[in-house]
C-alpha cells in the first residue's frame, strides 16, 4: 500500500456527496460502526432491510472523511454489479460496473469498481495490485457466497488482505459447509463447534415490528399427484401428506408439471390475488413465478399468457438482456415476470407482492432469499402473498421465517438438515437447464386445492378444492393490512369455513351427498365432481389405449379447444367427458 495519500484528483476520491436517510436499526449499525472503526464489520440484515443503503453510508463516510480513496463492491451477480453502481450513483459515488479483468484499470473518474465473485477468483493478484495501490473500502455484499469453493474463499482474501477496511453484508441464513468465510469471525461453543459472530444483527421479525417489511401470508396448496416410474408402476400420493422423500420428490414435480393440473390452477389462484391487491390499494402491484429452470418458465411463460391475456416478462439467466429484462419489468406496471432461480438473489423489484415458489429447491437459503424478493415494505399495510406447494420442508421453512441463522462449523449430520446451498451455487452459473437428476418417471396427473394458510407461524383454514368459494375467501383478502389485521381476517376466515361446514354437514341436500369437507351444490364442488370424472375416464382411456394421461387431455384439448382443465369451465369439462365416452 503506498504510505502517500494521494489527493482527490489522482484518485478520483469523491467529494463530499448526498447522505443517504437511515432507518433506525442502520442508525444503530452506523453509530457502532463510526464508533468502533473496525478492519472488519459483518451486518446481517434481512432481506429488503436495506443492506445496499446501509453500505452505501459507510462508503460516503469513510470517503468524505478521506478514510478510504477508493471502493470496491463485489456482489453475487452480473445483475447485482449494475444495481450496486446505480444506487450508488444516486449520492454521488461513480462506481465501474463494466471494469474487466483483460482491462485491469479505469477511468480517474470513479470512486471504485463493483465485480463479481468470480471475476475476483479469476485474478485475484490483479485485485490485490489495486487494493494495495490506494486506502480501499472492500464492501463484500453476500459475503457467505465467499465460501462457494475453496478457490474463491482464497481468491477473496488473497485480493482483499491488505484493504484499508471491509464491510461484509449478507441477508439469508449461512452456509451448511465447513468452509471458513473470509473475514468472518468464529466463536467457539460447546461441542467444539465454532458459530459465526456478526457485528449487527436485523432479523425479519425485527423489521417486521418496524414496519420495514411486508408481512408475508403462505398459501400451501396439495393435491391427489399420479406418476409412472421407469418399470411402468403407477403411483398415486397426496402432496403434502407423509410420504418416503423419493415420493415426495416425484410428487412435487408431478404438481409442477406444466402439462398438468396443478400449476394451472395455482397460476390462476394467484392470479386472482394479484389482482385483488392492484382493486385495494397497491394498483402497480407485480407478481413472479419462481421456476426450476428454462423449459419450465416458458411453459409457465405460456400458462400465464392464457390466464390473464397478457404475455409476462421471461427472464433467462441465458439471455444477455436478462438484466435489462428485469429493470424494465421493475419499472413497468405489468402484472406478471417468470424466471428461473437466477433472479432469486438481490434482485430489487420493490411492486413484487405475490409470488409462486414453481421449483423444486427446498434449502432455507434458496428459500429466504427467494422469499426476500417479495418482502420490501414501500408504504404501510402492503402485504406480500406467496403460493407454494404443500411439501413438508417448505411448510415448515415458512412457518419459521423468523428463524436467525449462523454459520457453524464443525456440526454434525449436517447432511440432514436441509442446508445444502449447492443449489444456489448452480443457479447464479450461466446454466439453468435441467440435468441428468433422479430415475425416469412420467407426471401422469395432479389435482390442486388449497391446504392451509400460513401466517406468522400459524396455520389457518382447512382443504379446500381450487376454484371453490372458501378459496375465494383467503384470495379476496383486503390489499392494504397491518400484520395484526391479517391475523385477525385469517381467523375470522377460518371461523366461517368451519361454521359453513358444520352447518352443512347437519343439513344435507335431499338430492345429493355432499363430497365430505365442503358445503354442497358449491361452483368448486361441481367442477371438483366433473373434474375427477374426466381424470377417471382419462385413466381408463389410458388403460385401454396406453396413451399417457397427459396426451389424452391434450388431444381433447386439441380436438375441443379450452384451456388445462384446472382452468376449464362446466361446460367445457362436460363436453370433453361425453367425447372421452365417444371414443373408443
Amino acid at each position: 500500500m503506498t504510505s502517500a495519500e494521494p489527493s482527490a484528483s489522482a484518485t478520483g476520491t469523491a467529494p463530499p456527496g448526498p447522505k443517504l436517510q437511515l432507518r433506525a436499526w442502520q442508525r444503530r449499525a452506523l453509530t457502532k460502526y463510526l464508533t468502533q472503526k473496525p478492519k472488519d464489520f459483518l451486518a446481517v440484515a434481512t432481506p429488503g432491510a436495506g443492506k445496499t443503503t446501509f453500505g452505501l453510508r459507510i462508503a460516503r463516510e469513510l470517503l468524505d472523511d478521506r478514510t478510504v480513496d477508493k471502493i470496491t463492491v463485489v456482489a453475487p451477480t452480473e445483475h447485482l454489479k449494475h444495481q450496486w453502481a446505480e444506487a450508488a450513483a444516486r449520492v454521488g459515488i461513480a462506481l465501474d460496473s463494466r471494469f474487466t479483468n483483460a482491462a485491469g484499470q479505469t477511468s480517474s473518474d470513479f470512486h471504485g469498481v463493483v465485480v463479481t465473485y468470480a471475476q475476483v477468483a479469476a485474478h485475484p493478484a490483479r485485485h490485490r495490485v489495486r487494493t494495495e495501490n490506494y486506502r480501499t473500502l472492500v464492501i463484500l455484499d453476500e459475503i457467505h457466497h465467499g465460501g462457494d469453493a475453496k478457490s474463491w474463499g482464497e481468491a477473496i482474501r488473497e485480493a482483499f488482505d491488505d484493504a484499508e477496511r471491509r464491510l461484509l453484508l449478507t441477508g439469508t441464513p449461512f452456509r451448511s459447509d465447513d468452509s471458513p468465510i473470509p473475514f468472518v469471525t468464529y466463536e467457539p461453543e460447546a461441542g467444539g463447534h465454532q458459530r459465526s459472530k456478526a457485528d449487527h444483527t436485523y432479523g425479519y421479525a425485527d423489521a417486521l415490528k418496524d414496519g420495514v417489511v411486508r408481512p408475508v401470508v403462505f398459501l400451501a396448496y396439495s393435491g391427489e399427484a399420479s406418476w409412472r416410474d421407469s418399470a411402468g408402476e403407477e403411483y398415486t400420493a397426496r402432496l403434502g401428506e407423509p410420504l418416503s422423500a423419493e415420493h415426495t420428490t416425484r410428487a412435487w414435480r408431478t404438481a409442477l408439471d406444466a402439462h398438468g393440473d396443478w400449476i394451472p390452477a395455482v397460476l390462476t389462484a394467484a392470479h386472482t390475488r394479484l389482482g385483488q391487491l392492484r382493486a385495494t390499494g397497491t394498483p402497480d402491484a407485480g407478481g413472479l413465478v419462481i421456476a426450476t429452470d428454462q423449459t419450465a418458465a416458458r411453459d409457465y411463460a405460456e400458462l400465464l399468457t392464457a390466464i390473464t391475456g397478457k404475455p409476462p416478462t421471461l427472464v433467462l439467466s441465458d439471455d444477455p438482456k436478462s438484466s435489462s429484462r428485469i429493470g424494465q419489468f421493475a419499472a413497468s406496471t405489468d402484472e406478471w415476470m417468470v424466471a428461473v432461480r437466477m433472479v432469486s438473489e438481490g434482485v430489487d423489484v420493490p411492486r413484487l407482492a405475490v409470488g409462486v415458489y414453481a421449483t423444486s429447491s427446498s434449502t432455507p437459503l434458496f428459500f429466504a432469499q427467494a422469499i426476500g424478493r417479495f418482502v420490501r415494505s414501500r408504504r404501510p399495510g402492503e402485504t406480500a402473498s406467496v403460493f407454494l406447494p404443500s411439501v413438508p420442508v417448505l411448510l415448515d421453512l415458512a412457518a419459521q421465517m423468523e428463524v436467525e441463522r449462523d454459520h457453524v462449523l464443525g456440526k454434525p449430520h449436517r447432511e440432514s438438515d436441509g442446508l445444502d446451498d449447492q443449489l444456489l451455487i448452480d443457479a447464479n452459473k450461466q446454466q439453468d437447464e435441467p440435468g441428468e437428476d433422479e430415475p425416469t418417471f412420467q407426471s401422469l396427473h395432479a389435482d390442486a386445492e388449497l391446504d392451509q394458510v400460513i401466517f406468522d407461524g400459524t396455520s389457518f383454514g382447512t382443504a379446500t378444492f381450487a376454484g371453490s368459494d372458501e378459496e375465494s375467501d383467503y384470495l379476496g383478502l383486503p390489499g392494504l393490512l397491518d400484520a395484526d389485521q391479517v391475523r385477525a381476517l385469517l381467523r375470522k376466515r377460518q371461523e366461517d369455513q368451519v361454521t359453513a361446514r358444520t352447518t352443512a354437514a347437519e343439513t344435507p341436500s335431499p338430492t345429493e351427498q355432499p363430497t365430505p369437507g365442503r358445503a354442497p351444490g358449491t361452483t368448486g364442488d361441481n367442477l371438483h365432481a366433473l373434474r375427477k370424472e374426466l381424470n377417471t375416464l382419462v385413466a381408463m382411456h389410458h388403460h385401454r389405449t396406453g396413451k399417457p394421461h397427459g396426451m389424452v387431455h391434450n388431444e381433447l384439448r386439441t380436438r375441443l379447444g379450452g384451456p388445462p382443465t384446472a382452468m376449464a369451465s362446466a361446460d367445457q369439462l362436460k363436453e370433453r367427458i361425453a367425447a372421452l365416452r365417444e371414443w373408443r
